[in-house]
């Protein structure tokens, strides 16, 4: 049961999971603040852009489609029940986790913190909040079918984990500058 629940879990936030990834790897462009500031700092920074939203958006609706033609046979295989996404809820979770990274962004900047720096907590649940948000705002009859208060408690169990593991093994690779 255990397993069921966190491959349905895991399942479910996918495209959430892989939009951020995919913005890094598109990244540069022109960036969202438009080089603006707020009291002496910047709004969102260099990190922020167009391009990495709009890409990050279409990797994870792309993905969350894939996965519709994989949960009947990954389901069977992992003996769980695994979602399939309507559009407006990959569409959700997908920019949803853009904007949150988005807001965390803001946020860091109004706590002077520069472009890279830790900000514990946030770090790890900004896109999840993000994305819950949106999709539960966007596909209501959806999120609630799919995260269920059980699969939100291993979502929020679940990815602080994987992000810590997934950040230190890309700074080890030299993929990142720094573990967080």
């Amino acid at each position: 049961m255990i397993g069921s629940l966190v491959a349905t879990a895991f399942w479910a936030m996918l495209p959430a999971y892989v939009p951020n990834n995919a913005a890094v790897l598109a990244g540069g462009g022109r960036p969202i603040d438009g080089g603006r500031e707020w009291r002496g700092a910047r709004l969102l920074g260099d990190g922020k852009t167009w391009r990495g939203t709009a890409v990050g958006t279409l990797v994870g609706v792309l993905l969350a489609l894939g996965l519709n033609r994989l949960s009947d046979p990954a389901g069977a295989a992992l003996g769980a029940d695994l979602p399939t996404f309507a559009l407006p809820a990959a569409f959700a979770l997908a920019f949803g986790a853009m904007c949150g990274d988005i807001g965390a962004s803001f946020l860091k900047r109004r706590s002077g913190r520069e472009r890279g720096a830790a900000f514990p907590g946030l770090d790890q649940l900004d896109f999840v909040v993000g994305a819950l948000g949106l999709v539960f705002l966007v596909d209501a009859d959806w999120a609630l079918a799919v995260f269920t208060p059980r699969v939100l408690a291993v979502v929020l169990v679940m990815t602080p984990v994987l992000h810590v593991v997934t950040n230190v093994g890309a700074y080890a690779l030299g993929l990142k500058d720094e573990p967080w």
